[in-house]
């Protein structure tokens, strides 16, 4: 095979376009190396750059701007066997730079093409990560605000092995290339090239213009030395042979029968340190116990230790297809921070509706059965009145009985803390 050029789709980059060497370097790269397309895949990002994948037989993934290293991380390491090549425009760069630190980071075996031309070249010619900041552009004077990155510097900083810079009229460039390829980690190479349609027509910029600047760039670490290491990929699937295998998960068997059949639907409202997710959890489990399908869905503020908690749980014996709760069976209603934030529910339960409330919550007018229940007379904690307040509604059988809830308790807690659950719904039941 003397090329893996897509012969049925040839590459449309503009007259003296630097890709396009990019392309026809990239393709002699890898035929040198006696790759198939099979060995190889190309993940491009978006952009004139993005458009490499199209043009090569091989194995292609185009993804979203700036991400395209995300897609080539998984890519490889679900394949390890295959060379991964990304492609990217200055463009890409800039808007995908963390997703580049990421990767300098990890290290792992992609090799990064970043197709340099310090420009949006395909969107109008608006400055980049990269642009100088005495060029003229299309956006005006925004790069003379803004110092340019130079992404070897950064890369080599973050982690990475191997950073080459090049021009894309260098006789060597194939080497270079190959060089990047075999590296056994992350590579990155940033290729200067030129931009006839949108840079050039306001920038003086030629192959030996960037020859020159080239040169004039100090050296560039050893970064092959300073940031030696092994592989990602190598490194993770060597730790993860040193774990022991999961535990097959928890099969709930359906040993009780559910109080009613059809869909059950039960709102916990409550404040922050009242243990309402962990209530809800229980109802699915008991739930499950009963052969029943169950979902939850919570709500809390990022402070999770203070403000609202709330807990939505269906229990059906079909399928549940939506997880939207209107009109819930059952409502429990333990701190004014949970009724403030359902107070439209609840003002609209329709009379089939039953509320379990702790007493000195207020609630506005329903027309549901309002249960009031004094845990604090009961010398219950705020931290326990959602597990009491679940064996009440077993002692009233509804949506769960009380074989469900011992079913949860034993499926959920630890000896010691089933214990502690057991006084606490023990003086549950007694106030049901």
């Amino acid at each position: 095979m003397d090329s893996l050029l897509n012969a049925s789709r040839p590459a449309v980059f503009c007259p003296g376009c630097s890709h396009d060497k990019v392309l026809h370097a990239l393709d002699k790269t890898l035929i040198d190396m006696g790759d198939t397309g099979n060995d190889v895949v190309i993940v491009t990002d978006i952009g004139c750059s993005g458009l490499l994948d199209t043009f090569f037989n091989t194995h292609a993934f185009h993804g979203l701007h700036g991400r395209a290293l995300t897609y080539a991380t998984g890519i490889k390491m679900a394949r390890p066997d295959l060379k991964v090549i990304v492609t990217m425009g200055d463009g890409g760069l800039g808007i995908g730079c963390a997703h580049v630190l990421s990767t300098c980071r990890r290290n792992i075996d992609l090799t990064l093409l970043v197709l340099n031309n310090f420009n949006y070249g395909m969107t109008g010619g608006q400055c980049s990560f990269t642009t100088p900041q005495d060029a003229v552009v299309g956006s005006g004077f925004l790069n003379r605000l803004e110092k340019p990155v130079d992404i070897c510097q950064v890369a080599g900083a973050a982690g990475a092995g191997m950073v080459l810079r090049v021009s894309t009229y260098q006789k060597d460039l194939v080497e270079a290339l190959k060089a990047a390829i075999t590296f056994d980690g992350f590579s990155l190479v940033d290729i200067w090239g030129v931009c006839p349609s949108r840079y050039t027509r306001r920038n003086k910029l030629t192959p030996e213009a960037i020859e020159a600047d080239l040169a004039r760039l100090p050296d560039l670490p050893d970064f092959k030395t300073q940031n030696a290491r092994m592989e990602y990929g190598k490194a993770y699937r060597q730790e993860a042979a040193k774990l022991s295998d999961p535990p097959d998960p928890v099969r709930i068997e359906a040993t009780c029968v559910p109080p009613q059949t059809g869909r059950q639907e039960v709102v916990i409202i409550g404040g922050a340190g009242q243990r309402i997710i962990t209530a809800g959890e229980l109802l699915c489990l008991a739930g499950a116990s009963a052969g029943c399908h169950a979902t939850q869905k919570n709500d809390y503020p990022i402070t999770v230790m203070k403000g609202h908690s709330v807990s939505e749980v269906i229990l059906s014996d079909v399928a549940v297809g939506y997880t939207g709760i209107e009109d819930p069976s059952v409502v429990i209603a333990l701190a004014s921070e949970g009724v403030n934030r359902r107070k439209k529910m609840l003002a609209a339960l329709s009379p089939q509706s039953v509320v379990i409330k702790a007493a000195g919550v207020e609630l506005p007018d329903c027309r549901a059965t309002v249960i009031e229940v004094d845990f604090k007379a009961h010398q219950i904690k705020s931290r326990d009145w959602a597990l009491a307040a679940l064996a009440v509604l077993a002692r009233q059988n509804k949506a769960l009985t009380m074989e469900m809830l011992m079913a949860a308790l034993t499926l959920r807690f630890k000896k010691s803390v089933f214990e502690m659950a057991m006084a606490v719904t023990n003086i549950g039941i007694q106030i049901g």
